[in-house]
């Protein structure tokens, strides 16, 4: 029972050869989310006169249910772009844009260039993403799907946030499924005990991943 017990507990520890992280010399380049087909993306131009800015901003009426009465009250909200299996949206007055496959940074960038033939001073652009999501199942305490507000978690915050693994998880063999810009689709297999797992292109999640 003692042997048993012994191997069992060696396979719940995460990152076990921990000093391979310290060890290793190539810098990494910070994770950055790129924008994919069936993203929902909010973007606000922000110019020193707001009337200059208003034809880039669209807003559509939303009805919420008032506190504690049965009337309705308008309120706008930003317009959402749906990024079409192209990876193009139909921005106002700029017409339709590629954006598909770009860093939101990039997007802000494309997007303020051409605004300079509508501008005379350099906006402010900002491009979130409205449904960034990912999936966690299986052994795990709270199995759920997870909208993110920050774009970016990697696969121990993503188990966080679904109460962690329980002891009957299989650490050593983590399965991800991720569809890519293309459509293609991956199906791997990830070993949390591994401290390697910290340098893998897996190890930081993209949007609609599910592990």
């Amino acid at each position: 029972m003692l042997l048993a017990s012994c191997s069992s507990y060696k396979s719940v520890p995460y990152l076990q050869n921990h000093e391979v992280v310290n060890q290793f010399d190539e810098a990494l380049p910070l994770y950055d989310a790129k924008i994919m087909p069936k993203d929902l993306l909010t973007i606000t131009v922000n110019a020193t006169d707001p009337q200059v800015a208003a034809p880039f901003n669209l807003t559509v009426q939303s009805s919420l249910n008032a506190a504690r009465s049965t009337s309705l009250s308008q309120q706008p909200t930003l317009q959402q772009y749906l990024v079409n299996n192209e990876g193009t949206i139909d921005f106002p007055v700029l017409g339709r844009l590629q954006v598909g496959g770009l860093t939101k940074n990039q997007a802000e960038d494309l997007i303020r260039e051409k605004l300079a033939d509508y501008l005379r001073e350099v906006p402010i652009v900002t491009v979130r993403m409205a449904n960034y999501k990912i999936s966690v199942l299986g052994e795990v305490a709270n199995p759920k799907v997870h909208t993110l507000t920050e774009e970016k978690i990697n696969i121990f915050e993503a188990l966080a946030l679904s109460g962690d693994l329980t002891l009957f998880g299989k650490r050593d063999n983590v399965k991800l499924i991720r569809e890519n810009a293309d459509g293609t689709k991956e199906l791997v297999s990830l070993n949390l005990n591994d401290a390697n797992i910290v340098h893998s292109p897996y190890y930081n999640l993209q949007q609609n991943d599910i592990l």
